[in-house]
């Protein structure tokens, strides 16, 4: 396949394409000198052994990016997104039974040649649900207010199951599904009525998780608030913890860095190339790798705004909206954490930390993106020829300027 005849299958937007690419070549990067003490714990000091399984992963995502945008129109997202969020909560309640304790903060569900947390599954769901009802709603006021219960109920339900695994996922979800909704012009007031009521529910659970019997991890999310809070003063009794290491490696890079793959911390930090993998990339590349990638994700939210307002259908302008939105607060969280500024989560960066399917996951949200802006561009350019008048045209001015 020649470089002209690839070109016709990469659609979409090219800067979130070279975006792509850009944190594709980062993750691998970081990727292989994080994982350094992990290969030799488990893999008998096989370092290349995490390096190609992310390529490999990666790749696979760039293959589902391709399939969705040359094989999958748009609208099957719309009549398949009942079907994903009645599956996402099957699935979730399949973790909680039957699902085993990871590394990270969610239950995993095992398969044997793969695994992976239902949260991420989800987080496509929620994006194709709330999409459908926001865009079959926006006709008729009264039908939105409707479809916004319908949409809160359905969000509640799901956040609190996934809260007992992974409460950051819960708050991820949610946050994506406000946002989405303020798009769906959803009058503010009931925003903003649901956004205080989520509010005093954490801050109640805070106060009474004490009470309570220890499900799921409402004592962890409290011990670590209480970590984040005063965190100074219970550090002689418990020592160092990963968000103390995080603080170091920032440290330690300061403006340039100590060098590719000279990390030091990452052997003292079970999820360096995970949660805190941020972290690692400011030690090793300093003030320059800590300001490329918040950077790299901003020219990616500023191309995913510009999409969104070139869509002339409600399911793609919601379907846009939910994609940018999850990738960009994801990718806050985890880069949040790494520099202490909120207690720890267990957000990965999105495309850049070390991870299996769920790099899979990330890679659909991509193709969500890069599916609207694909038929978009092409329904504009459909709209473009049917409008041309070639009544309108200068032919000897054309046949002059193509001689020259």
């Amino acid at each position: 396949m020649d470089t002209g005849e690839l070109k016709k299958y990469i659609k979409g937007d090219r800067i979130i394409w070279a975006v792509l690419v850009a944190l594709t070549c980062l993750s691998l990067l970081v990727v292989y000198s994080s994982t350094g003490a992990l290969a030799y714990r488990q893999q008998g000091g096989n370092t290349s052994h995490y390096f190609l399984r992310q390529l490999m992963f990666q790749c696979a995502g760039y293959g589902a990016i391709l399939i969705m945008l040359n094989y999958i129109p748009v609208r099957l997202y719309n009549r398949i997104a009942n079907g994903a969020y009645f599956m996402a909560i099957l699935i979730v309640i399949a973790g909680l039974l039957f699902g085993r304790g990871g590394e990270g903060t969610g239950r995993t569900l095992n398969f044997g040649i793969a695994s992976f947390q239902p949260a991420e599954f989800a987080k496509v769901a929620i994006i194709l649900w709330v999409a459908r009802l926001l865009a079959n709603s926006q006709k008729d006021p009264r039908l939105l207010s409707i479809s916004a219960f319908k949409i809160i109920i359905g969000i509640a339900v799901i956040c609190a199951l996934i809260s007992l695994a992974n409460f950051s996922s819960a708050v991820l979800l949610f946050g994506t599904t406000l946002i989405m909704m303020f798009v769906g012009r959803v009058q503010w007031k009931f925003l903003a009525m649901v956004l205080a009521a989520g509010l005093a529910l954490v801050v109640l659970i805070y106060f009474v998780a004490p009470l309570l019997p220890n499900i799921g991890r409402l004592q962890t999310v409290r011990n670590r608030i209480d970590r984040h809070i005063h965190g100074g003063e219970k550090l002689s009794e418990k020592g160092l913890t990963q968000d103390d290491f995080a603080m170091i490696a920032i440290h330690r890079g300061g403006i340039t860095g100590v060098g590719a793959g000279k990390s030091k911390i990452s052997n003292f930090m079970p999820a360096a190339y995970n949660d805190f993998i941020y972290s690692i990339i400011v030690e090793e590349y300093g003030l320059v790798g800590g300001i490329v990638i918040p950077l790299l994700y901003l020219i990616f939210l500023t191309r995913g705004g510009i999409i969104i307002r070139k869509c002339t259908r409600t399911f793609p302008t919601f379907l846009a909206t939910g994609a940018v939105t999850v990738i960009i607060l994801q990718a806050v969280i985890n880069m949040a954490v790494s520099s202490g500024a909120i207690p720890v989560t267990g957000q990965p960066l999105p495309w850049i930390s070390w991870g299996g399917t769920s790099q899979i996951f990330t890679a659909f949200t991509f193709g969500l993106l890069l599916s609207v802006s694909s038929e978009t561009d092409e329904e504009i350019q459909a709209e473009v020829e049917n409008n041309f008048n070639p009544d309108g045209v200068l032919p000897d001015e054309d046949l002059l300027l193509t001689k020259n």
